[in-house]
């Protein structure tokens, strides 16, 4: 059930953000300039670079997003990744697809455009994916950071990094022994363990 739960907010939280990195890519992409004729639209240089831009913003900003949602996304669901990983697999891919879709639909770049060598009404054109491979930049992101950050959390906190027989002074592990050291009948109170027999501990 929380799983569930964790999943569902996973998605529509990367939703949500994805309307906005939509936003933000029809802000600042290039738009290529089209012809109006009475035919309609015709790509007016076809030589332009704009399309090929568009696609590379689209990747950074959403790869960019993907990074920030899986550093985020990894804070509170580090102790059930299960959820959340596959909201930021799932909620990533249509994250991606709604930026797309905003950005296709919303104009927010300049009003005007030109070309050079042509005359007549050029105006841009539609932002659009030529290569859509970059729908996953937002995904590949978010899991590639969360499944990082969840394996160096692991490693950190794995048995490896502290051996059962790597001890301190008197026996005890260096942080200290794992409850309230109680001192023996007839010892100080506070006073450090007493030293197993045969071991001289160090002045």
């Amino acid at each position: 059930m929380r799983e569930s739960r964790d999943f569902a907010v996973t998605v529509v939280i990367q939703a949500l953000i994805g309307v906005v990195a939509g936003l933000i890519w029809s802000a600042v992409a290039p738009r290529a300039p089209y012809l109006a004729t009475p035919e309609g639209l015709r790509l007016a240089d076809p030589s332009t670079q704009a399309i090929i831009a568009a696609d590379g913003w689209f990747a950074v900003i959403t790869g960019a997003a993907g990074l920030i949602v899986g550093i985020v996304a990894f804070l509170p669901g580090r102790r059930r990744p299960l959820g959340v990983l596959l909201g930021l697999t799932g909620g990533g891919l249509v994250a991606a697809c709604l930026a797309w879709w905003v950005g296709n639909t919303v104009n927010l770049g300049p009003a005007t455009v030109t070309a050079s060598g042509v005359t007549g009404n050029v105006v841009p054109g539609a932002l659009e994916l030529t290569a859509l491979g970059v729908l996953i930049a937002w995904p590949l992101a978010a899991t590639a950071v969360f499944a990082v950050l969840l394996a160096v959390t692991a490693y950190r906190d794995s048995p490896l990094n502290h051996p059962a027989g790597e001890s301190g002074a008197y026996g005890v592990p260096p942080g200290g022994p794992p409850f309230p050291y109680q001192a023996p009948p007839g010892q100080p109170p506070g006073s450090p363990p007493a030293a197993p027999p045969g071991h001289d501990p160090a002045p």
